[in-house]
């Protein structure tokens, strides 16, 4: 019943899910060629050619198991409309975020623990996904694969002929932005239509000015956003000064085309926009370095999330043909596959190279200074995106005490049972003591 109840709240899109056709796993069974079938679904459509070419390299170099992997569209609505069917495939390849945490909860993955590539995991990676279980958890749930990195793109040649710095700290970030915005370039470009883009900067400065597990010491009652985010606020706001005139007319496409262009110096948005922006101006020559949030360097964090990681489902009958598929996963040439086809960073420790664009990160990458995008823990019912841009457009003098007062609303309205369920679950520890 547990795991009907996480996914009430999405009936009709279920409803429609359950028309369609061609849905069933092949489950964990024989083949008709003896072979024990296992079945792999990712959600990331735009790598199909990378987990082509993996799936074809195992089923070349193993006798006794075939590898089946799928990417299609709207993965996450086949995946909760096959889970509502008990229907499951053996490993799913998801994202670090708010899905991962309700299926979790739902007791839907088995622990990999005992999986010796587990201990070959960037410890940063680990903690991401201990900070997104609802309840604690003993064990290991997924094997992260591939991150990603958000903090703000420059145009590397424009800083080179202007002799401009990379900013390691606020008051140099802010420094910097007046001096481009006084050359006659625009310092920022932020394309703010697209409400997802606000959420780019929010979590860049998020991961400097907060604490990484601030969402679960909400739930604890611990804090309120209120008292926590005003830095994160204020700042996003500040970033107008140095932007293009009424971004909320722009959308993310105009921004990276606009970046692309060379009209601005700079772009605070992850390192997933670089093909977009390539695919505008493939010579343009792109970094990245980390949001410099604080005044004190020591205090800023990179805010990198887990893009892509495995897990396990509990009902795969064949746990062990499963880890034997995460094993060949986790080789150095398969990770190295798909990081050549999808760019990123490997949440494996390794000698894999760092991209030429995430240069400037790699002091934090190689220092596991990284903390999650704080959205990966937000319900998506509340749309903190659109939340974001309403604080911007408001232009008066309480708007940020009012977006504060309704991100803490909004958040128990949305998370009620699961406020109850965190805090019954410290009240037993505390009482256990």
């Amino acid at each position: 019943m547990a795991k009907r109840n996480i996914f009430r709240s999405v009936a009709a899109v279920l409803a429609f899910g359950m028309c369609m056709t061609g849905l069933a796993g092949c489950g964990s069974g024989k083949r008709a060629d003896g072979k024990t079938e296992i079945e792999v679904v990712s959600y990331k459509p735009e790598a199909v050619k990378a987990f082509e070419k993996i799936e074809k390299r195992f089923n070349e170099t193993h006798d006794d198991i075939h590898l089946t992997i799928s990417s299609p569209n709207e993965a996450m609505t086949i995946l909760k409309t096959r889970f509502i069917r008990e229907d499951y495939p053996d490993i799913i390849a998801i994202g670090g975020d708010i899905n991962y945490s309700n299926f979790l909860d739902a007791d839907l993955f088995d622990d990999i623990s005992d999986l010796d590539e587990v201990q070959t995991v960037k410890q940063a990676y680990l903690d991401m996904d201990k900070e997104l279980e609802f309840i604690p958890k003993d064990g290991t749930y997924a094997l992260p694969y591939v991150a990603n990195a958000a903090g703000i793109l420059y145009n590397k040649d424009l800083f080179e002929e202007n002799a401009w710095k990379v900013p390691t700290t606020w008051q140099e970030f802010t420094t910097l932005c007046d001096e481009i915005k006084q050359s006659g370039t625009l310092p920022l470009y932020l394309g703010f239509k697209d409400t997802w883009t606000c959420l780019a900067p929010w979590n860049a400065l998020a991961v400097g000015l907060t604490d990484s597990d601030t969402c679960n010491q909400v739930n604890m009652g611990n804090t309120t956003f209120s008292d926590t985010y005003g830095p994160v606020a204020e700042k996003m706001r500040a970033l107008l000064d140095y932007a293009e005139k009424n971004p909320y007319a722009y959308g993310y496409n105009d921004a990276c085309t606009a970046f692309a262009r060379g009209e601005s110096a700079m772009y605070p948005i992850g390192s997933y926009a670089i093909p977009q922006i390539k695919s505008v101006n493939p010579d343009m020559n792109i970094g990245s370095f980390t949001f410099p949030a604080n005044d004190e360097v020591i205090l800023n964090v990179l805010n990198s999330g887990i893009d892509l990681q495995f897990s396990v489902m509990k009902a795969c009958k064949n746990k062990e043909a499963a880890y034997e598929v995460l094993k060949y996963l986790y080789e150095d040439e398969t990770i190295q596959i798909y990081l050549d086809d999808q760019g990123g960073i490997a949440c494996k420790d390794g000698d894999f190279a760092i991209p030429e664009t995430l240069k400037d990160m790699r002091p934090y990458i190689e220092n596991n200074r990284m903390a999650d995008y704080q959205d990966h823990h937000y319900p998506s019912e509340m749309s903190v995106d659109a939340m974001i841009q309403t604080f911007l457009l408001d232009t008066s003098d309480n708007a940020q005490e009012k977006f504060l007062k309704k991100f803490d609303s909004d958040w128990k309205r949305y998370n009620r049972d699961l406020i109850r369920k965190v805090q019954d679950y410290q009240k037993e520890q505390e009482d256990a003591q």
